[in-house]
């Protein structure tokens, strides 16, 4: 039996492989791109494109395999809004459909899709349940959301698919939006806040979401969405004053009217300058929480990692890549 990461050269990945690997498992990493990581010492690797259905066809799926689909076109806040249903479609739900084709004509019934907590929205009720309604702020989200709905049609041909639904994703290696933090508070800049700040804010460590995964392989890939997120997650202003103390930093947090900050980086967004996608800053002031009791119950997963904690690393990770370019450059 093998384990088939599709998408396995990206963030999540190449951590869910690590932990496969660990364990003795053998390891197949499918993606558009191989990049120099040690995981490929003892994961073989094929190039796959999951926008061209006829790319399955070099990989060796047998009916016993697992399959875990990583793949997936992000947020990019650089992308005019126009373009970006035509940018995340072809990955985030066709590519699913064709991996979905490729493991029916296999006889592979066994898959764990990475979905997004954006498929719900505005929070209704909090925290957000599994059944919270889903009505995703744009094509991201929709397209997540739509991928979640094809996976639930093919159970009925009798797969087990579980859907994550992790909130945002930190961890080694990944820095994204926080680099703009950092920066200010590297520089001793006022931070400002989308509102007063005193929304509860959730992160995910990486290595929690390929546990995760972990967890549903050996629970059997139980049909069912599941989110994924920290426990006990902190405001956002108390997140972001122990991040500047820790950073040693005398920045200060800027409390502002929320919705004519909204406006105004919708008024960006609607010029074709968008400097936040409206997915995340829509939401930026509200209480951004998933509730994990469901996978903590039927997958038997804890988080292991804490909001404050993944932040300040993260910090660290920023400080220690600019001291490293330092380095390089002198």
């Amino acid at each position: 039996m093998k384990h088939i990461i599709v998408g396995g050269n990206g963030f999540v990945g190449r951590h869910l492989a690590h932990q496969l690997i660990s364990r003795g498992e053998e390891v197949l990493i499918c993606d558009i791109e191989k990049s120099d990581l040690e995981i490929y010492r003892k994961a073989n690797f094929i190039h796959l494109d999951i926008t061209n259905p006829s790319a399955f066809k070099v990989i060796p799926l047998d009916s016993d395999d697992t399959i875990y689909n990583m793949a997936a076109r992000m947020l990019d806040p650089i992308l005019p809004r126009w373009k970006r249903r035509a940018f995340f479609w072809p990955v985030n739900y066709t590519g699913v459909q064709h991996l979905l084709d490729y493991m029916v004509t296999r006889g592979a019934h066994k898959l764990v899709h990475f979905s997004t907590d954006m498929v719900y929205g505005y929070m209704i009720r909090r925290p957000q349940t599994e059944d919270h309604p889903r009505a995703p702020l744009g094509p991201y989200g929709d397209s997540k959301s739509q991928s979640e709905d094809l996976c639930a049609s093919y159970r009925d041909r009798g797969m087990n698919i579980s859907i994550f639904r992790p909130r945002l994703i930190i961890g080694p290696g990944r820095l994204g939006i926080l680099r703009k933090l950092f920066w200010l508070i590297d520089h001793n800049l006022p931070v400002p806040l989308i509102g007063n700040g005193n929304n509860h804010y959730q992160f995910i460590s990486v290595f929690d979401c390929a546990t995760a995964a972990v967890c549903a392989f050996d629970k059997g890939f139980p049909n069912g969405s599941y989110n994924l997120g920290s426990k006990n997650p902190p405001t956002v202003v108390t997140l972001l004053r122990a991040l500047i103390t820790e950073a040693g930093k005398n920045s200060i947090l800027v409390k502002t009217p929320a919705g004519l900050i909204k406006t105004t980086l919708g008024s960006f967004e609607f010029v074709g300058l968008p400097l936040m996608d409206p997915e995340q800053y829509l939401i930026a002031d509200e209480d951004c929480i998933v509730d994990i009791s469901k996978a903590e119950r039927v997958l038997d997963w804890r988080p292991q990692y804490r909001d404050d904690d993944m932040l300040i690393q993260a910090y660290r990770e920023y400080r220690q890549e600019k001291l490293d370019t330092r380095t390089v450059n002198s």
